[in-house]
C-alpha cells in the first residue's frame, strides 16, 4: 500500500528532514540561507472555504468518475454542458447532477450556451435577434426540464453566456452582429436583461451567473451598472482565469472595488476556468493556484482542456486518483480557519507558496505549500500552548506528480516527529530536498503524550532522467523542452525533456547508469507516453518495450497510453538489485521476448529500495481522518499517533484509503477501547461484526478494495469507541475470485467471441454488445453465499466521437447488468484509449447462494425528454468489449 512512485530526487533528502525534525528548532542555524513559508497562527483570515476544488467539465456521468473520487476530492462546483448539448460526449447537467450533490457537491453551473455545437457557438438565425430568439426558446426548455429535479435542481446555477465577448456577442461569422459588447455593450446588454427575465420568469428561485468573459475586462463595471440599474445583477459572479495564481488574487480584488463603486453586492464569485496544461495533474503548481483561490474566498473551476469525466487530469480510469487528486484530497480535509501565510515571494508564481489552517475544536493545524526545489523552511508562529502544549506533534507529507493518466497511492509520509515549541513561540521545519512537482502537507497537533511516532514510509530512492541517459541504436529524438512557465500550453514533464526512439523497427537501446545502497528488491517505475491515435500506436494500443538489469533478466513492459502525446503514466515492475552500479536498459527488441510494436517517449524512471518502510501497512491515523460528530483528543499515552477519537453513537471517522488493485486488503483497526463500532465499505455497511470492546484491541477483516480509492467509515454504535488508527495492507487468500471468461458465456445476437485484441486474457474477448437487447453476454456464476459481491469486469474502449475543437472526445460506453433477470443497472465505462487495452471496473453487486445469471446488454440512450437522440455519434448503443468477469465475497471477518 505504499506509494512506489517518486519525483524527490535524492533519498538522502527524507532521511535529511527526518534527522532535522528531531533536533531542536528553537534558533535556526543557517535560516538565512533558506527560503521561509511562514505561517501566522495568531492570524485568522476567514473560515476554511475550499472553493479550489471545482470543475469545468469533470464529471461525465454516473460513474465516470467515481463517486469516491469525487467525494474524496471534496468537489464544490462543477461547470459543464447543457443537458443534450452536442459540444461533448458526456457530462450532461441532469445526468451528472444527482451523483455530484450525492457524493457532497454544492453547485453544478449549466453552461446553457453548450446547446449548440461548436466554438464560437454555431447559433442558426438570419440575424442577431433570429438567433436569440432560437436560443431563448432552447433556454426555457432547459429550465423546464431542471424543475423536473426535484430538491436537485437547489443546486444549480444558470450560466446563460459563455465568453460572450468573443462568442455570441463578438465580431465573427457566428455573433449576433459582428460587433464586440465590449465596444457596443446595447444588444448583449439587452439580451441578458430579457433572458434573465425568462428564467426568472420561470424558476423564480433561480440562481444566474456571469457575464461569464474569458478575463475580468475593465467593461463588466459597465455590465454592473447596467444590470443595477435594470435589477438583473447576476446572482454569481464569474469570469475566466487563464493567467496565474497573482492575477487570481490581483483581479478579485479590483472586482470587489468595481462593486463598492457600484454599489452592489458583494457577489459570491465563481472563476470557473483556471489553469493551463503545464499546471495541471502537478502538485507543485497547482498549490499555489489553490492558495491564491483560497485567499480570495472564492469558487473556481479547474479549467478543461483535454478530456471531460476526469476531473482536469485528477482522475485515472474510473476510480484512481494521481497525485493532484490527493492535493485536493488533503485540501478538503482542512478545517476551522485559515491563518496568514507570508510567502518569501508573495504571490509570485513558481516560488514557494501555501495555504494554512487552524481548527481549534480539533487542535490541529494544517499547511499545504510548494512550488520550489531545494531547501526551505517551514516556521510555525504563535503556537498556542493552550491548545498545542510546550511539545508539538508534526507530520510531514509528499504529494509527488505521478503523471496525467498515472495512478497514484496515498502521500508519501516523509516524518512524523515530536519537537519543543521555542521560547518565542515558534516550530520551525527545515524542508530538505523539496521537489518543485510536489506538494507538502504539514499536520501539526499537541505532542507529548506518549505516542510513538511513525517512521517514514519511505527510505532510498531516485529519479533518473531520460535525456541524461545513454541511447544506442537508430531513431533516438531528443523531444523538449515541453511546459515551461513561459510555455504554459504544453505538458509538463521532469526535467522539461522526454526521449523518442523505442518504435516499431527500431533498434534503439535506451541505458540508466544506476548506483544503490544496498542488496535488494527496487521498485522501478517507468515515466512513458504513446499517443493513442498516433498511427504506429493504433495497431497494438499499448507499446511495448524490454527491461534487462545488467543485460540480463528479461522483462516485457507496456507502457501506458494517452490522449495526446506528452501525457504521462507509469508502468511499474520490481528488480533485484545487489549494492553499487548497474545499467538499467529499455529496448525495443529483446532476443528472448520479441521486438517492440507502436512509439513510446520516456520521461525518466523512478528506483525505489522495497524495505520493510515500503511494505509495511499503511498508516492512516483517527484523528487525520474526516470526522463528523466528534474531535480528536490528545490525552490517550497509549495512541499510535498524537491522540485517538472516541466515537459515541453515530459519530464517524472516514478514510480514503487506497488499493494498487482490485482485491482483498487486511484493514487492522486498531482501538483502545470503550465501545463498539460498524464498518462501511464505500457507502455500504459492511455486514461484520461490529469493532471494539472493553479493552485495547485490534479487529481484523478482509475487505475487497477497488484499484485506487475506498472510503472506509467507522461509525460508532454503542457507549463511546475510541479510534485510533486503521491499518491497511494488500493481502490473499480469503477472499478468493471466481473467473470466468466472457467468451465461455451464452452469446446472443450480434455478441461474438473476437480473437482481435491480443491483450485479451488467451487472447479472447467478447464484442458486439448492445445496440439492441438482443445482443447480450449472459455468464451464470456461482457464489458461495448469499450477499455482496464484487463483480470486477476487464474490458477495453476506444470509441471517440468526432471534435469540433481542441479537445479529444472520447466516449463512455455503459453496460445495462442484470441480475437473476432482476431490472437493469447502466454501468459507464471510462475509455481505455484503444480496443486491445484492458482495464478492471469493479462493481458491487447482490448474489444468491449457488448459481447467478448475469447479463450484459446495452442501447442508445435518448435525449432527456426521450424522444430524439444525439445526431453526433456522443452516446454510444454499446458495451464495451468484454474480456472476463471476476465474482469475489466483498468482506470477511
Amino acid at each position: 500500500m505504499r506509494r512506489r512512485r517518486t519525483t524527490v530526487a535524492a533519498a538522502a533528502a527524507t532521511a535529511a528532514l527526518a534527522t532535522l525534525l528531531a533536533g531542536p528548532s528553537a534558533g535556526t542555524a543557517g535560516a538565512a540561507e533558506r527560503e521561509r513559508l511562514v505561517i501566522d497562527l495568531a492570524t485568522d483570515t476567514g473560515a476554511f472555504h475550499g472553493g479550489a476544488a471545482g470543475s469545468l467539465y469533470g464529471v461525465y456521468g454516473d460513474g465516470v468518475p467515481s463517486r469516491n473520487l469525487i467525494e474524496g476530492m471534496h468537489l464544490r462546483t462543477v461547470s459543464t454542458k447543457a443537458q443534450d448539448g452536442p459540444q461533448h460526449p458526456g457530462a450532461d447537467a441532469l445526468e451528472m447532477l444527482p451523483p455530484f450533490v450525492d457524493s457532497g457537491g454544492k453547485d453544478v453551473y449549466i453552461y446553457m450556451t453548450d446547446i449548440y455545437r461548436g466554438f464560437p457557438y454555431q447559433w442558426p438565425g438570419a440575424d442577431g435577434p433570429a438567433r436569440l430568439a432560437d436560443f431563448k426558446e432552447k433556454i426555457k426548455k432547459q429550465v423546464q426540464q431542471v424543475l423536473t429535479m426535484g430538491e436537485y435542481k437547489d443546486h444549480v446555477v444558470y450560466v446563460p453566456f459563455n465568453e460572450p465577448e468573443g462568442n455570441m456577442f463578438g465580431t465573427g461569422e457566428w455573433s449576433y452582429n459582428k460587433v464586440s459588447w465590449l465596444k457596443d455593450p446595447q444588444h448583449y446588454f439587452a439580451a441578458w436583461k430579457e433572458v434573465y427575465h425568462l428564467i426568472k420568469g420561470l424558476d423564480p428561485d433561480a440562481r444566474i451567473a456571469g457575464p461569464n468573459t474569458s478575463v475580468l475586462y475593465s467593461q463588466v463595471k459597465g455590465f454592473l451598472q447596467y444590470a443595477k440599474a435594470n435589477d438583473v445583477v447576476p446572482d454569481v459572479m464569474t469570469w475566466h482565469e487563464l493567467s496565474s495564481p497573482a492575477a487570481v488574487r490581483t483581479n478579485v480584488a479590483k472586482y470587489r472595488q468595481m462593486e463598492k463603486d457600484v454599489g452592489v453586492g458583494p457577489l459570491p464569485i465563481n472563476v470557473n476556468e483556471y489553469g493551463h496544461n503545464y499546471h495541471l495533474s502537478v502538485p507543485g503548481q497547482v498549490v499555489q493556484w489553490v492558495s491564491a483561490i483560497e485567499e480570495s474566498k472564492i469558487d473556481a473551476d479547474l479549467a478543461y482542456w483535454n478530456i471531460d469525466g476526469n476531473l482536469n487530469d485528477s482522475a485515472v480510469e474510473a476510480n484512481k486518483g494521481n497525485g493532484q487528486w490527493w492535493l485536493f484530497n488533503a485540501y478538503g480535509q482542512m478545517s476551522g480557519h485559515t491563518v496568514k501565510v507570508a510567502a518569501p515571494h508573495p504571490n509570485q508564481q513558481y516560488t514557494l507558496q501555501g495555504v494554512a489552517t487552524l481548527d481549534e475544536d480539533k487542535k490541529q493545524s494544517r499547511a499545504l505549500f510548494g512550488g520550489k526545489s531545494g531547501d526551505a523552511e517551514v516556521v510555525f508562529e504563535h503556537v498556542d500552548p493552550k491548545l498545542f502544549g510546550q511539545t508539538v506533534r508534526a507530520t510531514v507529507q509528499e504529494i509527488p506528480w505521478t503523471g496525467q493518466v498515472g495512478d497514484s497511492a496515498q502521500p508519501l509520509r516523509l516524518a512524523d516527529q515530536e519537537l519543543t515549541v521555542g521560547s518565542d513561540g515558534s516550530v520551525t521545519l527545515p524542508m530538505t530536498g523539496m521537489n518543485e512537482m510536489s506538494a507538502y502537507q504539514v499536520i501539526l497537533s499537541p505532542g507529548g503524550n506518549g505516542g510513538k511516532p511513525a517512521e517514514p514510509s519511505v527510505s532510498w530512492r531516485r529519479t533518473y532522467e531520460a535525456e541524461s541517459a545513454t541511447y544506442t541504436g537508430q531513431g533516438y529524438s531528443r523531444n523538449g523542452p515541453e511546459g515551461t512557465p513561459s510555455d504554459v500550453g504544453k505538458f509538463a514533464t521532469s526535467g522539461a525533456y522526454n526521449v523518442g526512439g523505442l518504435r516499431t523497427g527500431s533498434d534503439g537501446v535506451l541505458a540508466f547508469d544506476v548506483e544503490v545502497p544496498q542488496d535488494g528488491t527496487y521498485d522501478l517505475s517507468v515515466f512513458a507516453n504513446s499517443y493513442n491515435l498516433y498511427g504506429l500506436v493504433k495497431e497494438q494500443g499499448p507499446t511495448n518495450v524490454f527491461l534487462r538489469v545488467d543485460g540480463k533478466d528479461p522483462q516485457e513492459l507496456r507502457l501506458p497510453l494517452g490522449y495526446k502525446w506528452v501525457v504521462w503514466g507509469h508502468t511499474d515492475t520490481t528488480v533485484k538489485l545487489t549494492a553499487g552500479k548497474h545499467r538499467i536498459t529499455l529496448a525495443a527488441q529483446d532476443p528472448d521476448l520479441g521486438v517492440t510494436k507502436g512509439d513510446a517517449i520516456i520521461d525518466k524512471i523512478d528506483l525505489a529500495l522495497r524495505d520493510e518502510k515500503v511494505t509495511a501497512p499503511a498508516i492512516h491515523e483517527a484523528e487525520y481522518a474526516t470526522l463528523a460528530g466528534t474531535a480528536p483528543r490528545y490525552t490517550y499515552a497509549s495512541a499510535s499517533g498524537p491522540g485517538a477519537v472516541p466515537l459515541p453513537k453515530g459519530a464517524s471517522a472516514t478514510f480514503w484509503v487506497h488499493s494498487p488493485t482490485d482485491g482483498e486488503s487486511t484493514v487492522s483497526v486498531d482501538h483502545l477501547g470503550g465501545g463498539h463500532a460498524s464498518l462501511a465499505l464505500n457507502g455500504e455497511k459492511l455486514d461484520l461484526p461490529k469493532a471494539g470492546g472493553a479493552k485495547k484491541g485490534t479487529d481484523t477483516v478482509r475487505l475487497f478494495l477497488s484499484g485506487g480509492i475506498n472510503k472506509i467509515t467507522v461509525t460508532g454504535t454503542a457507549r463511546e469507541l475510541v479510534l485510533d488508527r486503521l491499518r491497511v495492507t494488500p493481502s490473499k487468500g480469503t477472499l478468493v475470485p471466481t473467473v470466468h471468461q466472457a467468451e465461455n458465456g451464452t452469446l446472443t445476437g450480434a455478441a461474438k467471441v473476437t480473437d482481435a485484441y491480443t491483450f485479451a486474457t488467451n487472447g479472447k474477448a467478447v464484442t458486439g454488445i448492445g445496440d439492441g437487447k438482443a445482443n447480450a453476454l449472459t455468464l451464470d456464476v456461482v457464489a458461495a453465499r448469499a450477499g455482496r459481491h464484487a463483480l470486477t469486469i476487464r474490458y477495453s474502449n476506444a470509441e471517440q466521437a468526432p471534435a469540433t475543437h481542441y479537445n479529444p472526445d472520447p466516449i463512455a460506453r455503459h453496460a445495462d447488468l442484470s441480475v437473476n433477470g432482476a431490472p437493469a443497472r447502466r454501468v459507464l465505462f471510462p475509455t481505455t484509449f484503444h480496443f486491445n487495452n484492458f482495464w478492471d471496473l469493479t462493481v458491487p453487486v447482490t448474489l444468491e447462494k449457488g448459481t447467478n445469471r448475469l447479463t450484459f446488454t446495452a442501447e442508445e440512450l435518448p435525449d432527456f425528454d426521450g424522444d430524439t437522440y444525439n445526431q453526433y455519434d456522443q452516446r454510444s448503443p454499446y458495451a464495451p468489449v468484454i474480456d472476463r468477469v471476476a465474482v469475489t465475497p466483498l468482506a470477511a471477518k
